[in-house]
């Protein structure tokens, strides 16, 4: 019974010898092309309402925004916004009439992203002119955030003065996104 174990133990030594030497180390190389770009969707049009009653007040909107990032280059980007005034005929707001108060971003579900890091302080007032004027920045994601698909929504405050006349007011709200943050 002794020899028995004996055999075994040899066996057992062999085995463990032999998978040593066979063990070896392989690289693997994997290529990822960043196969998209950077994008931006939004829906169409936007509705506020308000009653005057002969004090200042303030309406809001939000404007759901879809921005992907399918670059895979982790270079950030950032939002931008301009408008024209909002008016009626010949009546108009201010043109400091709209402020981004507020922006929440998500990731859009079905994918990972990684969470936008963003340095905008708000409010931000939204230019505006009869011609819309240069573009400023609402929302950014810095380097190496941003990567991915996101829903980003701005809360727009509209200023409406106490003696502002009733109508009914359009403005072209234009907002795009860039590289870079």
């Amino acid at each position: 019974m002794q020899r028995l174990t004996v055999i075994i133990g040899i066996a057992v030594a062999a085995l463990t010898l032999a998978a040593a030497a066979v063990a070896g180390t392989v690289t693997a190389t994997a290529t990822l092309t960043g196969a998209g770009s950077l994008s931006l969707s939004h829906g169409a049009t936007v509705a506020i309402s308000d009653t005057l009653d002969g004090s200042d007040q303030s309406a809001s909107y939000t404007l759901p925004l879809s921005v992907s990032d399918a670059r895979g280059t982790g270079a950030g980007w950032n939002l931008t916004v301009t408008s024209t005034t909002l008016t009626t005929g010949s009546k108009s707001l201010a043109t400091t009439a709209s402020t981004v108060s507020a922006v929440t971003s998500t990731c859009l579900a079905g994918g990972s992203c990684t969470a936008a890091t963003n340095a905008i302080t708000y409010p931000v007032t939204v230019p505006a002119a009869a011609t819309a004027p240069t573009a400023i920045k609402f929302f950014n994601a810095a380097a190496n955030t941003g990567m991915g698909r996101f829903t980003v929504t701005p809360t727009v405050n509209v200023a409406i003065p106490g003696n502002t006349f009733s109508g009914t007011y359009t403005s072209t709200v234009t907002v795009a996104v860039v590289s870079g943050p």
